[in-house]
């Protein structure tokens, strides 16, 4: 019905379109529990990475560095940030400098246009949103009495 070039050419329906994520965005937000807020994260740092790549393998620039510019910031801001290092203790701390290294690769893979550090950094949190994932039903099902 639609052709993409079409549709991805007109700002207007650019911008509709831009809208219409972030309400689905804030929509998922606002009804998710403290898990489900992780697993978000997680999720929009896998895609922001994909977004990333593409960007790179047609060679838009200015795309790649926003799209490596937010999958720091999901990782500093969001996954980064949330974590209780003393409580946590030598877990959190190990998360911790997994983090800064994702983030340092990510960097180096904007300046450098790096593909394969983009993908050295999904196959560190991989095992990461998968472990998160394989908990979620245990964490947001009901208690039982």
């Amino acid at each position: 019905m639609f052709s993409a070039p079409h549709a991805t050419s007109n700002p207007r329906a650019r911008q509709f379109a831009g809208a219409y994520h972030q309400v689905g965005v804030q929509t998922m937000v606002s009804g998710a529990s403290a898990h489900g807020l992780v697993a978000l994260l997680f999720d929009g740092f896998m895609a922001a990475v994909h977004r990333a790549k593409g960007a790179l393998r047609s060679g838009d620039i200015a795309a790649k560095g926003q799209a490596i510019g937010h999958a720091v910031r999901i990782i500093d801001e969001g996954l980064k940030a949330a974590l209780d290092l003393k409580a946590g203790g030598k877990l959190a701390q190990d998360l911790s400098d997994l983090y800064a290294y994702v983030c340092l690769r990510l960097i180096q893979a904007n300046l450098n246009s790096d593909e394969a550090a983009l993908d050295e950094c999904v196959s560190l949190v991989t095992p990461l949103r998968d472990a998160w994932q394989a908990i979620g039903a245990r964490v947001d099902a009901p208690a039982s009495n």
